[in-house]
């Protein structure tokens, strides 16, 4: 009979693993290296079987914007869904939960059985390159909403992996730094999404990450550090699950295996295997920890359904439980689009100007780079090839009733690298693949400029890619180059690219092999078409466990109309349209995992061309297609402005329900849009010596403004909708509330109800937030988010809307005495519809209990 993973219920994964004892019995039946080879992954994405212990391979797939699967199907696609920052703008922990099910759902389809996601490292920078991967800038609202999603995915039978844990949130030199965090800052905010997630979802396995950590104590890589890893995330908050590493992350053997590392990732090969077996022969390394981690296998496949009574050698397999799985539908669809909806951000909406009435448009001019070709997902390892894709221009098209004509205009580039080559323009690609004495083990013709990346097989050292590119159009043309690795690349028998990069997997660590440094290289045509001979000759890369591969991309861009004929289109077009729609954002070339940006500016073109579109029509709508922030220097001139994020497939169906009032969007953003880059709190997370610094220690994101006294463009919290609100009161329910001892971490605490009415015309959500003031001290924050809660009213309906503050936010972090302490003095509760919108206050006391018997809350009234 199958071995039935503990059923979800109250706390998913928290169960008493009543078998346990004879898995332990299993597990030393094995010889020690048999167990050994369980604690490297089999393959990319597979961990490995073992019949003895009824053990059947675990599949994991990347997340958090959907479940891309192994790449084992060809063309497989799948669910595209927001970016995980849009779901934290709902604010709305049943939205994620509902996501994290459809999460489950699709895993299940492709037969994953752990997703890795979500992303709750927090946003302490917004240049950082994985921003739109992490839910918010705040500790609070990343920890419920990271619950919320946990929750739905294992509901539903597959395990979640919280990442990256912790401090991780810089892509630069994202492998060799090392985060320097005191243990205050460390404790209260960069830790607790993860204990938050922990105390009330309990997810199966946590990922380590890549960097290291110094806390004040012990200065490690994370996966090495034994304080946090063993001490902190085992043994204090008891988490009984796997701790994974990221992709070769690993880079030691006994550090890692006593820290508390449970599996390295991918496999086979890795720095484990038979060094890990001598390491234990040696003493280094105890069996029992060995064991230990094993059994953390076992548990986290029985959660997932794979785990049976174990079998004989040449015997088949012990049936799994079968999980009944649908096909996408357009139930999934509707569930994306709603999200999207719920997380949409109406930062400003002068006049009223949205929602649009369709039946009383002629014209629409759909405007911007980012209409032209939406970027609907960020770069890197979250990257999902989608079952479809609805585009603004489709989505709108659509929408619109019969007879309004839509007219689309990019008003220039934005991207920094020209397109691949039209195929058209090659013979061909020749690739030879030689071995490493010249010998031609085979060859391919692909007529392509994307060579990127290109598997080889066994025993290829060298690709020599041939070919001719003819250029036809009279004018200059700009040819764009670009390599990993070692290689060179020859126009007409000359060198104009080289590289010497042979560090390996470390290109792809750092999405090297997805985007390579590129040059340019201009062509005149004149009345003859030019012909030229290429040849690219590329040093085969050895990525370990993402194989063997090369990349190589050729990059055309014709003559045409420049940048300014294409703005002067674009605004003819609006001056006459009943409704201008402008969609600008960011792309692959800088919103992706592997780097950080340089800066939070768009490309110059597309200010010039909001500026112009809006003053050549005053209906004009401005949506910004970005997951992180970008300056907006002109966002009080334009009559309304949308934050769309990174949308994915649904994004032209949500937009159109947006903009013509089928939908309200009731996102709130998760993190502050800065007016000026000088005002960020944390311009950047560049190591100084291998060492980012923590410098700004709680003060992160809107709690750096405010500490700072700088206004935002648009604070954190903020978002409008389709009605008004008024707050009429706020109270607590009784007078006086014990302070648990010790501190529980999670969201239980004390509630405070709030009196909201819609006095508007029309339904609506609200998303009610409370902001806590404590006793001021130097290093402590003005005030923390301290609790939220979505409601919807009808339109002049009045309700009673229920906070619960988690009772960790009344306490502060002691590292001397290694625990929480509560704060005592007077307190003060703020409510509104963001961090610098309040409208209501509630004070109360934290004094001592009875004879010095802990702690009280006592409101006063």
């Amino acid at each position: 009979m199958p071995v039935q993973p503990p059923t979800p219920a109250g706390l998913p994964g928290r169960s008493e693993h009543g078998g346990e004892g004879r898995w332990a019995e299993l597990i030393e039946g094995l010889d020690l290296a048999d167990k050994v080879r369980l604690l490297t992954g089999a393959s990319l994405w597979v961990l490995p079987g073992e019949p003895r212990l009824g053990l059947h391979p675990v599949v994991t797939s990347d997340g958090p914007q959907g479940v891309r699967g192994t790449g084992e199907k060809p063309n497989e696609t799948g669910l595209l869904a927001p970016a995980p920052s849009a779901t934290a703008a709902t604010w709305d922990p049943e939205t994620a939960r509902r996501l994290g099910r459809l999460f489950a759902t699709e895993a299940r389809r492709k037969n994953v059985d752990v997703v890795l996601a979500p992303l709750v490292t927090l946003q302490r920078t917004p240049v950082a390159g994985r921003h739109f991967e992490c839910l918010s800038e705040d500790p609070l609202l990343s920890g419920v909403l990271g619950a919320a999603l946990v929750r739905g995915l294992q509901e539903g039978g597959v395990a979640a992996c919280p990442k990256h844990f912790v401090a991780n949130d810089s892509e630069t030199d994202r492998t060799r730094y090392r985060a320097r965090v005191d243990a205050r800052t460390l404790r209260e905010a960069h830790l607790a999404p993860f204990e938050h997630i922990l105390t009330d979802a309990g997810p199966w396995s946590v990922m380590g990450a890549y960097s290291g950590l110094d806390d004040g104590t012990e200065s490690a890589p994370v996966l090495e550090h034994r304080r946090i890893l063993r001490g902190v995330l085992k043994d204090e908050w008891g988490f009984d699950g796997a701790v994974i590493s990221d992709w070769a992350a690993t880079r030691s053997v006994a550090p890692a295996a006593n820290a508390g590392l449970d599996l390295v990732m991918p496999g086979p090969d890795g720095p484990w295997g038979a060094a890990l077996v001598e390491a234990v022969r040696r003493g280094e390394v105890d069996e029992a920890t060995i064991d230990d981690k094993v059994l953390r296998l076992m548990r986290l496949a029985a959660r997932v359904g794979k785990l049976t009574e174990p079998w004989g050698s040449g015997e088949p397999a012990p049936p799994r439980a079968a999980i009944p799985t649908a096909p996408i539908g357009e139930g999934d669809f509707a569930t994306l689009r709603e999200t999207l909806n719920r997380g949409t951000v109406l930062l400003r909406n002068e006049r009223h100007l949205l929602p649009l009435d369709p039946c009383r448009l002629g014209t629409v001019a759909l405007v911007g780079p980012n209409a032209v070709q939406p970027y609907l997902q960020g770069g890197g390892s979250a990257h999902v090839p989608a079952v479809r894709t609805i585009g603004y221009e489709d989505g709108l098209r659509a929408a619109l009733p019969e007879g309004v004509t839509l007219t689309v205009h990019r008003g220039g580039s934005s991207r920094r690298h020209a397109p691949f080559i039209d195929p058209v323009r090659l013979t061909g690609l020749h690739a030879a693949h030689l071995a490493a004495d010249g010998t031609q083990l085979g060859e391919e013709v692909r007529p392509t400029g994307d060579w990127g990346v290109f598997p080889v097989p066994d025993g290829v050292t060298d690709v020599v890619l041939t070919g001719r590119v003819t250029l036809t159009e009279r004018g200059t043309h700009t040819l764009e180059l670009g390599c990993s690795g070692r290689f060179t690349v020859a126009l007409d028998h000359q060198v104009v690219h080289s590289g010497e990069d042979d560090r390996g997997v470390e290109i792809v660590l750092e999405s090297r092999h997805n985007h390579p440094e590129t040059v340019r290289h201009g062509v005149r045509v004149g009345s003859t078409p030019v012909e030229l001979h290429l040849r690219i000759d590329l040093r085969v890369i050895d990525g370990e466990g993402y194989g063997r591969f090369v990349t190589a991309h050729l990059r055309h861009q014709p003559p045409g109309p420049t940048i300014e004929d294409e703005i002067d289109e674009a605004v003819r077009a609006a001056r006459t349209a009943d409704a201008a729609i402008v969609v600008i954002g960011t792309n692959e070339e800088v919103e992706s995992e592997g780097w950080d940006r340089p800066d939070l500016e768009l490309s110059p073109q597309q200010h010039r061309l909001v500026r112009a579109v809006s003053a050549a029509n005053p209906r004009t709508v401005v949506v910004v297609n970005a997951g992180a922030p970008v300056l907006l220097p002109w966002a009080s001139e334009v009559p309304a402005l949308l934050w769309h994020w990174l949308p994915g497939q649904e994004a032209g169906h949500a937009l159109a329900d947006v903009l013509f009032g089928r939908a309200e969007p009731s996102g709130r953003l998760p993190w502050t849009l800065p007016a000026r880059a000088a005002d960020v709190p944390v311009p950047d997370a560049v190591p100084l010596n291998g060492v980012v610094d923590y410098h700004e220690g709680l003060h992160i994101g809107h709690r750096g403004y405010d500490h700072a006294g700088i206004e935002p463009a648009f604070p954190f919290g903020h978002g409008l909708g389709w009605t008004t609100w008024s707050y009429g009161r706020v109270e607590a329910p009784e007078p006086s509330v014990p302070v648990p001892s010790p501190c529980p971490a999670g969201g239980d605490g004390p509630s405070v109800k709030v009196t909201l009415t819609n006095t508007g015309s029309r339904p609506g959500r609200e998303v009610v937030q409370a902001y806590l003031e404590a006793p001021a001290a130097p290093d402590d924050p003005l005030r923390v988010l301290a609790g939220f809660a979505v409601a919807e009213i009808a339109a002049g309906d009045t309700t009673t809307v229920t906070l619960t503050v988690p009772w960790r936010t009344f306490h502060h972090w002691d590292e001397g005495a290694g625990r929480w302490r509560p704060r005592a003095g007077r307190h003060r509760l703020l409510i509104g519809r963001s961090s610098r919108d309040l409208h209501l206050a509630l004070d109360f006391d934290v004094v001592p209990g009875a004879g010095g018997a802990g702690h009280v809350l006592r409101f006063i009234r």
